[in-house]
């Protein structure tokens, strides 16, 4: 079978905040006021990434290669497993592309800080700044993001054969 052109894969990772920040979004520090409950450093945007790409691999979900019962994955570093997810990704012989992201929340400003996170990711991927796009939203009030308990993110990824 020949592969195809092109595939795409589509993240989802959501987190209740606590008071133990900081709170990070590829790695960088989006709140030193709010935190997230989580067994891992609660990196909602680089898992989100991770699982994005692991679905447009076919090659299971974060759940699988970082398991939240691993003692070994209690504060671990987010934006390392993305760089494991994006490396295991190669080895199928797949790379990104384009990464298109939304973060969302009624608490934090990401505006900010998307420079930082969009460099950060396209460091974490090895790829082109110009090809990642984080963007946010808030939901007027509606659901656990609207009543300012948690945050979530949402990624599109396209991945092409490594040439």
């Amino acid at each position: 079978m020949t592969p195809p052109a092109a595939r795409v894969g589509w993240g989802i990772d959501a987190h209740p905040f606590n008071d133990r920040p900081p709170l990070l979004l590829a790695g960088v520090v989006v709140s030193e006021v709010l935190g997230v409950e989580a067994t891992s450093d609660g990196d909602v945007l680089a898992h989100a990434v991770s699982d994005a790409i692991l679905g447009a691999c076919v090659l299971g979900d974060m759940g699988e290669h970082f398991p939240s019962s691993d003692p070994r994955m209690a504060g671990a570093d987010s934006m390392e497993m993305l760089r494991r997810v994006a490396e295991k990704g190669r080895e199928a012989g797949w790379v990104v592309r384009h990464l298109d992201a939304t973060i969302i929340t009624g608490e934090v400003r990401i505006a900010p800080h998307r420079p930082a996170i969009s460099s950060a990711l396209a460091a974490a991927l090895g790829i082109d700044g110009a090809l990642v796009s984080v963007k946010a939203t808030g939901t007027d009030g509606l659901g656990f993001t609207g009543r300012g308990e948690g945050i979530m993110a949402n990624v599109v990824v396209t991945v092409e054969p490594a040439s």
